[in-house]
C-alpha cells in the first residue's frame, strides 16, 4: 500500500488550483470512452450567440481537427485554409457515421500558399471573415497580409506558445512575466505586438506541451514506442524536472470560450494542465494509460553524449510550467482531462490502434544504453 501511494505521489504535482485526483483514475473507466469527443461529450458554449464567418489558418493537422467540430457544431460557418496536401476532412476514431457526415459537409476549404501574401489578400478580403483563427502562425509578417484583407475583422484569435517565456527560477510561468526576444518563438512575440499596434481585437493562448489524439510532436507518442517495444526509457538528468501537459481537446474549448467574449479582448491565456508532472512521473503515467508494467528508466547526462542532431529527449531539460488560473478564473474554462486520463484517451484513440506520427528510433536510446552498460 505504501508503495502505491509513493507512486501516485510521484506521477502528478498539484498546482494551487486544482482539485483533481491525478494518478487515481480508474483505467477501466477510462477505456470505457473511445471517441474523439470531450469527456461526456461535453461542449462549453462561447460567449458568441451568433453564428459567426470563421477562417481557421491550418485545421487538418491536430488542434484545428478537433476546434473547428467545436465551432461546426455550435452552428458558426467555418473555413479551412490549407495548402491542401492532406485530405481536408477524416473521420475520427470513435466518431460516428452521422456526426462525421454532419461535419464533413459543412465546413469549407480554402486552398491557398499563406506565404504568397497577394493571394492571401485578395482570396480573404472576397470573402470578408468575421473572426481568424490562427493556429499555424510563426511570423508576424505571415499575419499582416490577413490583416490588411479584413479591415472589419472582429477578432483575431491566436496560438502563440508558452516557450516565450523566459527561463526563471520563480515559476509557474504566468501570463504577465518576462518573455525571451530570443526565444525560438520569438515570431508569436512579435505576432502580439503586431496585432497590438494594428488596433485588431485579439487574443492569444499559449499552450505548454500539447498531448492527444493526433499528435504530430513526439511527445507520449516517444514514451509508447519504448513502452510497447519493451525497452528500458532514458530520461537525463534525475528524472525530477517538473513539466506540464495540455490535452487537445481542453485546449479546443479554451480556444472556443474566448470566441466574442469581451473578457478575452487583447488578454493572453495559458493553457495547459491543471497538475504539472516530473520526466520520471510521465513515463510512469504513459505506462499506466497504455496498460504497460512500470518501466525501467535509465538516468544519463547529457553532456556525456554527442547525439550530433538527434533528439534523444522530447522536453526540455528544465523544469517548464505555467498557471492556468487566469483562464479558470476569466473564461470559466476547466481542463476535464486529468493528465492519466488524457494519455489514455490518446492511447487508445491513436498509438494502441496502431497509428502514430514518427516510426519508433532507438538510435540515442541505445548509445546511452550502451554507455550505461560499459561502467556497469
Amino acid at each position: 500500500m505504501a508503495a502505491t501511494a509513493s507512486l501516485k505521489s510521484s506521477l502528478l504535482l498539484p498546482s494551487p488550483i486544482s482539485d483533481f485526483s491525478g494518478a487515481a483514475i480508474s483505467i477501466s473507466a477510462q477505456k470505457r470512452r473511445s471517441s474523439w469527443q470531450p469527456r461526456g461529450a461535453r461542449v462549453q458554449v462561447s460567449a458568441a450567440a451568433d453564428s459567426k464567418n470563421i477562417l481557421v489558418m491550418g485545421g487538418t493537422r491536430f488542434i484545428g481537427v478537433f476546434l473547428s467540430r467545436i465551432l461546426v457544431k455550435e452552428g458558426h460557418q467555418v473555413t479551412l485554409f490549407t495548402r491542401g496536401k492532406a485530405p481536408i476532412t477524416q473521420q475520427l476514431p470513435g466518431e460516428s457515421d452521422a456526426e462525421y457526415a454532419e461535419f464533413s459537409s459543412k465546413v469549407q476549404h480554402l486552398k491557398g500558399d499563406r506565404q504568397d501574401f497577394e493571394f492571401v489578400k485578395s482570396s480573404l478580403a472576397a470573402r470578408g471573415y468575421d473572426v481568424v483563427y490562427d493556429i499555424n502562425g510563426r511570423e508576424a509578417v505571415e499575419v499582416e497580409p490577413i490583416i490588411d484583407a479584413l479591415p472589419n475583422l472582429e477578432q483575431y484569435i491566436y496560438c502563440s506558445s508558452a516557450g516565450v517565456y523566459l527561463k526563471s527560477d520563480i515559476l509557474p510561468h504566468c501570463e504577465v512575466d518576462a518573455v525571451d526576444p530570443k526565444s525560438r518563438h520569438k515570431g508569436k512575440l512579435e505576432t502580439e505586438k503586431l496585432l497590438t499596434s494594428r488596433g485588431v481585437n485579439w487574443t492569444s493562448i499559449r499552450p505548454v506541451y500539447i498531448y492527444g489524439p493526433l499528435n504530430y510532436n513526439p511527445v507520449e507518442e516517444w514514451f509508447f514506442h519504448r513502452l510497447k517495444a519493451g525497452r528500458p526509457i532514458p530520461i537525463p538528468g534525475a528524472g525530477n524536472q517538473i513539466t506540464q501537459l495540455g490535452h487537445v481537446k481542453d485546449l479546443a474549448r479554451a480556444f472556443n470560450l474566448v470566441l466574442g467574449n469581451p473578457k478575452a479582448s487583447q488578454q493572453i491565456f495559458n493553457i495547459s494542465g491543471a497538475k504539472y508532472v516530473t520526466f520520471d512521473g510521465l513515463a510512469r503515467a504513459c505506462a499506466k494509460a497504455g496498460g504497460f508494467p512500470q518501466p525501467e528508466l535509465v538516468h544519463y547526462n547529457p553532456k556525456d553524449f554527442d547525439f550530433g542532431k538527434k533528439k534523444a529527449f522530447p522536453f526540455r531539460d528544465q523544469h517548464f510550467f505555467a498557471s492556468v488560473e487566469k483562464a479558470i478564473s476569466e473564461l470559466g474554462w476547466t481542463p476535464e482531462f486529468d493528465l492519466v486520463e488524457g494519455l489514455t484517451d490518446s492511447y487508445n484513440l491513436d498509438f494502441g490502434r496502431g497509428t502514430f506520427r514518427k516510426a519508433a528510433d532507438f538510435t540515442t536510446d541505445d548509445m546511452i544504453l550502451d554507455k550505461k552498460l560499459a561502467t556497469v
